[in-house]
């Protein structure tokens, strides 16, 4: 039985005793994701008992819950009103928490589709470097105006502030969801999910591996058995197909390789470092196991204008993330003083420099 707290006092008190001993804090929710990132060596902040879900508005489609609050829990009471969060984050190697799969900025299968995660947050409460507790935004859209400080914490992995409170948009759930199998090239399956991402095609999520296209469609029952008379192929596993993906349960996945993630434009074709590859968001995110060097790897996923993350698995000598370039490392230093002038929480977990 799940347990709702607020200890909201208490971890404001250990931020500012740690604030005045310059004490670096490494903030915690379930480390279902301590793998990514730099990894951060200080005291441990853990906000696990700051759970519970304080507001929810079926109607609104909007629900305000604890940072520590299992995604379990709020599944569940979003499915009992037949809602979902519409970017199914992604829990990877165990329970994952609300403020974990905000501070990651991941999302799964259907990201493309129902939405990042700083596209549907509303509004946050969290801990800045001095133990002050901020507000930001608020419990609808047209709250959120000017300089958006919510979206900023979507990503941030915990180096802006420690995350109490999140008010996030949620989303009716699909009626009807069916998945398809085609087994084709994986240029061939290029070309098709970027030819029906320019149709009214139901997608939902869309992937291709080992010669084989993975679609979801989602939507209402007519809709859905039109459009797979129309595409063809086999019927597929269903769900638990798309939630191994999600958490990376798949066979694919269990190499020890370093694993890296590149972000690309949709219709970008296969790059010469995708040795081995995954291909999920219709072609948008690439799951890649490489023999380039890191520099190479990045250098030729620059050309094609996106970036690359080394996800798992990699030496404590390569940077995880695409390194920054002078401004965009000015404005992350900036944003980091403001927040954490003490530069105590979760320092190094992007940027080791920053």
């Amino acid at each position: 039985m799940t347990v709702d707290c607020d200890i909201s006092d208490a971890l404001a008190a250990q931020v500012c005793d740690a604030a005045a001993q310059a004490q670096p804090l490494r903030l915690v929710g379930s480390d279902s994701k301590a793998f990514y990132g730099h990894p951060v060596d200080g005291e441990v902040l853990s906000l696990a008992g700051h759970r519970g879900i304080v507001n929810y508005e079926p109607t609104e489609l909007v629900l305000t819950a604890r940072a520590g609050t299992p995604l379990p829990q709020i599944e569940a009471a979003l499915a009992a009103h037949k809602q979902a969060l519409s970017f199914e984050p992604p829990a990877f190697d165990g329970p994952a928490t609300l403020g974990g799969a905000i501070a990651c900025g991941l999302g799964g299968p259907r990201r493309p589709w129902g939405g990042a995660p700083r596209d549907l947050l509303l509004g946050i409460q969290l801990l800045d470097g001095l133990g002050r507790c901020l507000r930001f935004g608020g419990q609808v859209m047209k709250n959120v105006a000017g300089y958006d400080v919510s979206r900023l914490m979507a990503g941030a992995l915990g180096t802006l502030g420690a995350l109490l409170e999140v008010s996030i948009k949620v989303l009716p759930a699909p009626k009807v969801e069916r998945s398809l199998v085609l087994s084709m090239p994986r240029d061939r399956a290029l070309t098709m999910m970027r030819d029906l991402a320019r149709q009214p095609v139901p997608l939902s999520a869309a992937c291709h591996f080992d010669d084989r296209l993975y679609l979801r469609l989602s939507g209402n029952a007519a809709s859905i058995t039109a459009w797979e008379r129309r595409i063809g192929g086999e019927a597929g596993s269903g769900e638990s197909f798309w939630r191994d993906l999600r958490d990376h349960r798949l066979t694919w996945f269990r190499s020890e390789q370093p694993l890296w993630r590149l972000s690309l434009p949709p219709a970008t074709r296969r790059l010469r470092c995708e040795n081995d590859v995954l291909t999920d968001w219709a072609g948008a995110q690439r799951w890649v196991y490489s023999d380039y060097s890191a520099t190479e790897l990045r250098d030729e996923v620059a050309q094609a204008g996106g970036h690359a993350s080394l996800f798992r698995y990699g030496d404590a000598e390569t940077p995880v993330f695409h390194p920054l370039d002078p401004v965009r490392e000015r404005l992350h230093r900036g944003l980091k003083h403001t927040f954490d002038p003490h530069g105590i929480l979760n320092p190094g977990r992007q940027y080791r420099s920053i």
